[in-house]
């Protein structure tokens, strides 16, 4: 599903990331975890297409990304990769139904069907009662409720999540942990976790561990 070949990476004269090789199946569940600095965020980074490796090679379900132009590159993300922040990164002047909608916008989807399936999904999440409602008036778990719609709303094969529950209570981010299994069984998505919270860790299939920009154990 997922494969990395010898990435690197530096910024400036200070490597970053030196040679990883990754491999992740299809509807997997997986987590990197590792200290700050160790080149989790980069290697994310790198694996969704927003940052290009100094050498190395990216497939994802049989398509080279790094290969493309970058109007096609951009185009496979936005229909193949969907992205969940720490800090839920939603437009502040937008709804939430209007924040799920524009990837699939952005897609050249019709309107009134990025609007049916934003309403499905929010109504899957347990948040449509909000949807009407600007990030200002959502709680944090409510925002990251709507910022996984987002990152579904053009039915990805990857969900990259970076910190996911990084700013929530212990509550929401139980319930947030949850629904990516939840997520996994009713869509077969393949999660890619960032984190530092080892209960999220411990719950997915597979634990990477990153340090010094190296894979140390694949577990």
């Amino acid at each position: 599903m997922i494969n990395t070949s010898g990435i690197t990476k530096s910024f400036d004269k200070l490597q970053i990331l030196k040679g990883i090789d990754l491999h992740v199946d299809k509807k997997e569940i997986v987590a990197i975890v590792g200290p700050s600095g160790a080149g989790k965020t980069t290697l994310l980074q790198i694996i969704g297409t927003l940052d290009k490796p100094d050498n190395g090679n990216v497939v994802i379900d049989g398509i080279e990304p790094f290969r493309l132009n970058e109007k096609d590159m951009a185009q496979f993300r936005n229909r193949h990769i969907g992205f969940v922040f720490q800090f839920h990164q939603l437009l502040p002047e937008f709804t939430a139904l209007e924040n799920v909608m524009i990837p699939m916008l952005i897609a050249r989807g019709k309107a009134s069907a990025a609007e049916k399936k934003a309403k499905e999904l929010l109504d899957f999440l347990q948040i449509a009662d909000r949807m009407t409602h600007k990030p200002s008036e959502l709680s944090g778990g409510e925002k990251q409720r709507i910022a996984v719609a987002r990152a579904l709303i053009n039915s990805p094969s990857v969900i990259l999540a970076d910190e996911p529950s990084g700013s929530l209570d212990t509550k929401n981010k139980d319930e947030l942990h949850d629904l990516f299994f939840e997520l996994r069984k009713q869509f077969g998505q393949t999660f890619i976790l960032v984190t530092h919270d080892e209960r999220l860790a411990a719950k997915a299939d597979r634990i990477i561990y990153l340090k010094d920009g190296i894979i140390t154990i694949n577990s």
